[in-house]
């Protein structure tokens, strides 16, 4: 069964994309800005662009059954790689007692020039206890 779910953005209809997707206990979570709606959260700053990302890869994951617990790889993508630090110290106070397997790279450029970081996650739920 697939599951899928939406953050309302236009560019999704237009481009062919969902914010998330659930396959059987897998959830794929697209590539995630610091946008909410037309506005830029945390601009010029990577730390809070990164911990709204998080929220926002919250929210979807719990859309479909998901939570952060169930995060099993993140991919940081960062036009800037000497932000790593900042951009760590986010992911760690979202995954510390997780510890998902990441990637963070640096990208010569996202869609939006303001735009310091994506984000991506796989998630895959468990029923073992």
């Amino acid at each position: 069964m697939r599951q899928q779910t939406s953050s309302g953005s236009p560019w999704e209809e237009v481009v062919g994309y969902s914010r998330a997707v659930r396959v059987g206990n897998i959830i794929e979570v697209a590539g995630t800005t610091a946008m909410d709606g037309d506005i830029l959260v945390g601009k010029d700053d990577v730390y809070l662009q990164t911990k709204f990302i998080f929220t926002i890869i919250e929210k979807a994951l719990h859309q479909l059954g998901g939570a952060l617990t169930d995060v099993v790889r993140t991919r940081m993508y960062l036009t800037n790689i000497s932000n790593w630090e900042f951009v760590g110290k986010a992911h760690g106070e979202f995954f510390a007692g997780i510890k998902p397997v990441a990637t963070m790279v640096e990208v010569s450029k996202l869609i939006n020039d303001e735009l310091l970081i994506e984000i991506e996650v796989t998630a895959i739920i468990s029923n073992a206890v």
